[in-house]
């Protein structure tokens, strides 16, 4: 593409669009892994050039289980994407994380189960003969997590940040046995997207955050009504409008933000021969990996 497009905005329930954004065009792409959720919206915020993706696509037609996360991540990387700022709604595990707070979580728990979660183990993708083992120590970038927890702080809505973000399979909402489970774990927030957003986006050697909108105190809060998409969806209306403008306040900052820190995520993480790897992977993942190989496949 002639366009690189540096900042990435994915957004979930309730953020299906940026309007912020000025002199847009809409790109669809296909990736090795399939389609993305949506044609990416790409348009500028601050003098900065931005790409927008619907996790859910608009209209919120794919559920949580079924979202071909790979191909919304590789699109990104495709675009030339170094930083990706994800908006997410999650349920709140702990009191002090009200409905309606913003979460920019440190740390991540997978619940999941069945998802594909690499970029490098897929036959059908032609992707399965080169091992990587990324690491996640640190899920959530430090550098773009500060930004993300000032540019939400700048709205005025209550900010919080750090905590342990629990992904669950869904689509359903947790038992209240598994919400107090997850809370005896010490999980602060809940959700259903964020793995394996968090490792792709590492592989693909992006900086990634997440901004987590809490609507609901899940199902173990006595006090409170039984979390409903009605719920959910009237403390998302209030949430969207401060999430765009956390967004917006986030791409002013990274404008003169260097190279992404995970830029050689793969650098030390890549454990097969090079000789053994085949030209079929390094051209399908060449986006990813294509500067670790000199051509000496088999």
């Amino acid at each position: 593409m002639s366009e690189v497009i540096r900042f990435g905005v994915i957004g979930g329930s309730g953020v299906y669009q940026m309007e912020a954004l000025d002199d847009v065009e809409e790109i669809a792409l296909e990736t090795p892994f399939g389609a993305p959720s949506d044609s990416y919206v790409v348009g500028s915020v601050h003098g900065q050039r931005v790409a927008f993706l619907a996790r859910h696509g608009r209209g919120h037609r794919i559920s949580p289980t079924r979202l071909n996360q790979r191909a919304n991540i590789y699109g990104f990387k495709m675009l030339g994407v170094e930083y990706l700022i994800s908006v997410s709604a999650c349920g709140s595990l702990q009191e002090q994380y009200e409905p309606g707070h913003i979460v920019v979580p440190d740390q991540l728990f997978d619940r999941t189960n069945g998802r594909a979660l690499s970029f490098f183990d897929d036959p059908a993708a032609g992707t399965d003969d080169l091992v990587v083992h990324i690491s996640l120590a640190e899920p959530f970038c430090a550098f773009l997590s500060d930004i993300c927890y000032e540019a939400a702080r700048q709205t005025g809505n209550p900010v919080h940040k750090g905590g342990g973000f629990v992904t669950i399979e869904g689509p359903r909402f947790s038992t209240k046995a598994e919400s107090e489970v997850f809370r005896s774990w010490g999980m602060d927030i809940i959700g259903m997207t964020t793995t394996p957003e968090a490792q792709l986006a590492r592989e693909a050697e992006m900086s990634y955050a997440v901004m987590a909108h809490v609507t609901d105190y899940d199902v173990w809060h006595e006090t409170e009504e039984a979390v409903t998409v009605e719920a959910v969806i009237r403390v998302l209306m209030h949430n969207t409008e401060v999430a765009k403008q956390a967004v917006s306040n986030a791409i002013r900052a990274l404008a003169d933000a260097g190279p992404s820190p995970y830029a050689d995520a793969l650098k030390d993480a890549i454990i097969t021969d090079r000789k053994y790897v085949s030209h079929t992977t390094i051209n399908n993942l060449r986006h990813i990996v294509g500067k670790y190989f000199d051509g000496a496949s088999a």
